[in-house]
C-alpha cells in the first residue's frame, strides 16, 4: 500500500510539474502572439513612414525639376520674344525707307534729287535691319532637360527588406559562473562580416528551465558588445538562476534573440532576525547597530510612559531583493528562524541571529564593521543558544571577536576559550561554512588570507550569529564561496587545524 502511494504520489508531481511546464509554455505563446500582433503593426507604420518619405523626395524632385523646365521655357521665350520685336521694329522702318528712295527715283530737280539721296544714304547706314543678327538667340531644343530613370526604376523595384543576422547560439559549456560573476560565451551559426554589435539581456529568476512570461522581472540590457563573450562582475546572487539572451547586430538592424539559457547561480541569502535580538540593537535586514537607549526606550513603552518613542529601536521591514522560490531546497530553511515562545537575548549578550540555518553545503557571506566600533563578533551558533550566553562562549557557538575598547585584541572564540590572532583586522570579514565537512574558516574578504579555522562536527542545524556593541557592522550575502577560498580549503584539507586547542564535537 505504501509503495503504491508513493508511486502515485510520484506520478502525481510528474503530471503537476509537466502542467507547470505546459501552462508556461500557454503563456509563452500568448505572449509571443501579443507581440506578433504589436511587432507588425509597428513595421507596418515603419513601412508607411518609409514610403510616404520616399514619395516626398520623389514629389520635391519633380517640383524641383518642372521649374527648372518652366525656367527655361520662360528664359527662350523671352529671349526669342525680344528678338522677333526688335526685328518688326527694323523691318518697319526699313520698308518707310525703302518707300521714301522709290519716291525719290521720280524727282526730276537734279538738286532736290541730289539731296534726296544723300538722305536715304545716311539713313540707310544707320537702318536697324542692317545691325541685326539674323539668327535665333535660343533654339527650341529642349532635349536636354529630358530625363531618363529606368536605373531608377529598377533600383526601386529592387527593393526589399534589410537583412536581418541570424541567431546567435549560447552554449552553457562555454558559460562560467564563479566569484559573483557570469562569463556568457556565443558564436553565430555562420559567419557574418556584416555584424557591427552584440546586445546581451540578462535577468534573475528562481525558475530552472525555460523563462518565465508571468511573475519574472524585467531584462536588464547591456549593448554595444563587439567580442562573442561578456563577463557581468560584482552581482548579488539573490536568486537561484539567471536567463540570459544574445541578438546579433548590423549597422541597420537588430537580428533574433538566441535560445535562452538559464544558468544556476545559488548563494546563501539571509536577513538578520530582529524578533529575537536584544533590545539594544537597532537592527534591519543586512544592518545591525548598537543603541544604548533600546532597551529603556522598549521598558517605557511597555509600561506606557509619556516620550515612549524618544529612543525606541526603529526597525526597516524592507522588501527582500530576492524573488521567493516555490521550490526552496531544504540546504537552507526560511521563514525566519523558530525560537518558540524564547524571550530576546538580554544582559551583556547584544546578539542578533540571522534569520536562515543551514543544514547542509557550502556557504560564504561577509561582514564589515563601522570604523569606529567598540566590540563585535562574527560566527554562527545552534539554535539552541541561550538568551544570556554570548558568543563564544558555549560548547554551540563559534566565533571571531574584535575588541578595540582601549587595546585592540583579535581572538577565535569557542567554548569560552580564546586564541589570539596574530595578524590585521581586516575591513571586511569573510566567512565560510562547510556544513558538511564540520568547518567554519574565516578570511581577509580582499586578499582571501586565512585568519582561522574551526574543525568540528556540526550535529545540528546552524545559524549566523553577530554582535555589535557601540557601533554596528553590515552583512554581505548573495555571495558565492570564492574560487581563492576552495582553492585554500582543499590546501587546508588533510592539515592540521589552526586552532586545535578549539576543535570541538558540539553535542
Amino acid at each position: 500500500m505504501d509503495t503504491q502511494k508513493e508511486a502515485l504520489q510520484r506520478i502525481i508531481t510528474t503530471l503537476a510539474n509537466k502542467n507547470d511546464e505546459i501552462q508556461n509554455f500557454i503563456d509563452t505563446l500568448s505572449h509571443v502572439l501579443k507581440g506578433v500582433q504589436g511587432n507588425s503593426a509597428k513595421v507596418l507604420s515603419d513601412l508607411d513612414e518609409e514610403f510616404d518619405g520616399l514619395y516626398s523626395v520623389l514629389d520635391e524632385m519633380k517640383e524641383s525639376m518642372t521649374n527648372r523646365i518652366k525656367q527655361e521655357q520662360a528664359h527662350k521665350t523671352q529671349e526669342l520674344q525680344n528678338q522677333l520685336s526688335q526685328c518688326t521694329n527694323a523691318l518697319e522702318s526699313s520698308e518707310e525707307l525703302l518707300e521714301f528712295a522709290s519716291r525719290t527715283m521720280d524727282i526730276k530737280e537734279p538738286e532736290e534729287f541730289t539731296k534726296a539721296a544723300r538722305q536715304i544714304k545716311d539713313r540707310v547706314t544707320m537702318a536697324a535691319a542692317f545691325r541685326l543678327s539674323l539668327k535665333p538667340k535660343v533654339s527650341d531644343n529642349m532635349t536636354y532637360l529630358m530625363v531618363d530613370f529606368s536605373q531608377e526604376r529598377q533600383t526601386i523595384q529592387g527593393l526589399k527588406f534589410l537583412p536581418v543576422p541570424k541567431a546567435p547560439e549560447i552554449d552553457p559549456a562555454d558559460c562560467i559562473v564563479a566569484d559573483n560573476c557570469v562569463t556568457v560565451s556565443w558564436q553565430m551559426p555562420e559567419e557574418d562580416n556584416k555584424i557591427d554589435h552584440y546586445v546581451l539581456e540578462y535577468r534573475k529568476t528562481n525558475y530552472d528551465g525555460l523563462p518565465r512570461v508571468k511573475d519574472e522581472r524585467c531584462w536588464e540590457t547591456v549593448d554595444d558588445i563587439k567580442g562573442t563573450e561578456y563577463t557581468l562582475s560584482g552581482l548579488k546572487f539573490d536568486s537561484k538562476y539567471m536567463n540570459f539572451r544574445v541578438r546579433a547586430c548590423n549597422k541597420a538592424v537588430a537580428g533574433e534573440y538566441s535560445d535562452p539559457v538559464t544558468l544556476e547561480t545559488k548563494a546563501l541569502i539571509f536577513g538578520l532576525d530582529n524578533t529575537s535580538s536584544h533590545l539594544n540593537l537597532k537592527v534591519e535586514d543586512s544592518y545591525v547597530e548598537w543603541d544604548p537607549m533600546g532597551g529603556k526606550s522598549q521598558e517605557s513603552k511597555v509600561k506606557g510612559k509619556e516620550n515612549k518613542g524618544s529612543g525606541h529601536v526603529t526597525l526597516k521591514n524592507n522588501p527582500r531583493s530576492a524573488t521567493p522560490s516555490p521550490k526552496r531546497t531544504s540546504v537552507t530553511s526560511r521563514p525566519p528562524v523558530s525560537r518558540g515562545s524564547r524571550d530576546r537575548f538580554t544582559g551583556e549578550s547584544y546578539t542578533v541571529l540571522g534569520d536562515t540555518t543551514i543544514e547542509s553545503g557550502q556557504h560564504y557571506w561577509e561582514v564589515k564593521a563601522q570604523k569606529d566600533c567598540k566590540s563585535y563578533s562574527v560566527g554562527v551558533t545552534y539554535k539552541t543558544i541561550g538568551k544570556f550566553d554570548q558568543l563564544g562562549k558555549t560548547n554551540t557557538s563559534w566565533c571571531l571577536h574584535v575588541n578595540n575598547w582601549l587595546q585592540t585584541t583579535f581572538a577565535a572564540k569557542h567554548n569560552n576559550k580564546a586564541k589570539a590572532l596574530e595578524v590585521a583586522v581586516p575591513d571586511k570579514i569573510g566567512v565560510y561554512c562547510d556544513f558538511d565537512g564540520g568547518q567554519l574558516s574565516f578570511y581577509n574578504s580582499e586578499t582571501k588570507q586565512l585568519l582561522h579555522s574551526f574543525k568540528t562536527k556540526f550535529t545540528q542545524p546552524v545559524v549566523p550569529a553577530f554582535m555589535a556593541w557601540c557601533g554596528g557592522i553590515t552583512l554581505y550575502t548573495g555571495l558565492q564561496v570564492p574560487s581563492a577560498v576552495r582553492t585554500l580549503q582543499k590546501a587546508e584539507n588533510g592539515l592540521s587545524g589552526s586552532s586545535s586547542s578549539l576543535t570541538s564535537n558540539a553535542q
